[in-house]
């Protein structure tokens, strides 16, 4: 837990890119930076930030109003677990010199370059992520150039070009792809590990279907009744399991339930400041949910496989960061 403590503050020597959101909409939330800087240095990234048929956020102003509505009483939070983190990494820093003399220096120079390269390897990210705002960005003018609208976002790169030369003979595809892509859309989360051929259709329609494991070979493992996973930030906490499916469900989260979700992102971040937990079917130590948890002093457990299957809504847990376990109590 020392050693988790020691490897944080991130966020401390360089914006961190998955804080970046957060930050940033607390300083816009104070009146340190305008909607528009907001949006230019951090409206790149969001939930689906993938997705070019998507807005981003910084196209939305609605998705800011919900975002600060949502920090409007935890500003301080934010900041007051940050603070909490530095105290506790600089506590872990005392004992370590008090019991290693003469390393301390060494040592920090070693997490001050494991601390640039996670940040580079944030930066990196966020900075591609930009290059889908540029794609989006091209594909909503083709749109209105054409009368299109959002039919182009189901042309390939050629078909585009092709209908803004004028062949609109190329739309004709659009409808049939539009109906795959709903269909598709609709169908529940994937199983974390799939072995084999799989039909997510007839196993969406599977009343008995399993969201940790689906074995085309017929393989009936157990259904573990354990939730364990990589320890992602240490800690131990006891609360409310609010499991959601996806970031628009935010609002549901309160203050000090505990986070239940298949996995995060970027866009996940706001919540993070309300939950006195995370939990997550997929990540490892360097996932989003790790990262962000350690710096904000939350425990983690990630990569469990199983979580948002055997944990229900409203059920009360206990998290322990350091050993990877989730307990539901009684």
């Amino acid at each position: 837990m020392a050693a988790e403590a020691m490897l944080t503050g991130v966020n401390a020597d360089g914006e961190l890119a998955s804080m970046g959101p957060v930050m940033g909409l607390s300083r816009l939330a104070r009146g340190e930076i305008t909607r528009e800087e907001f949006a230019r240095r951090y409206g790149h990234r969001g939930p689906h930030e993938f997705e070019v048929s998507i807005a981003r956020p910084g196209e939305d102003p609605a998705w800011i109003d919900a975002q600060l509505a949502g920090l409007r009483d935890l500003r301080a939070g934010t900041e007051e677990l940050l603070e909490r983190q530095a105290k506790a990494r600089e506590e872990a820093w005392a004992r370590f010199a008090q019991r290693y003399p003469g390393k301390e220096a060494a040592m920090r120079e070693r997490v001050r370059r494991w601390n640039a390269v996670v940040r580079d390897r944030e930066s990196a990210r966020s900075e591609n992520i930009r290059a889908f705002w540029v794609l989006r960005a091209f594909t909503v003018r083709a749109g209105e150039l054409t009368g299109a609208g959002a039919d182009v976002f189901f042309l390939h790169l050629p078909e585009l070009l092709a209908l803004l030369r004028g062949d609109r003979s190329v739309l004709e595809k659009a409808p049939v792809r539009r109906a795959t892509y709903e269909h598709y859309a609709a169908l529940p989360p994937y199983p974390a590990l799939i072995v084999g051929r799989f039909d997510p259709v007839r196993w969406a329609a599977d009343p008995d279907r399993r969201a940790d494991l689906y074995d085309a070979r017929g393989a009936t493992a157990p259904v573990s009744d354990t939730v364990t996973g990589f320890p992602g930030a240490p800690g131990v906490v006891e609360g409310v399991a609010r499991v959601i499916a996806g970031p628009e469900e935010g609002e549901r989260l309160k203050p000090g339930e505990i986070l239940v979700t298949t996995l995060t992102n970027v866009g996940w971040t706001p919540m993070f400041p309300r939950a006195a937990a995370v939990v997550t079917d997929m990540g490892a130590p360097l996932s989003h949910a790790s990262i962000v948890a350690r710096e904000l002093g939350i425990p983690a457990v990630v990569g469990t496989g199983n979580a948002t299957m055997r944990l229900r809504d409203g059920d009360r847990i206990r998290v322990d960061g350091e050993r990877g376990t989730v307990e539901l109590l009684g």
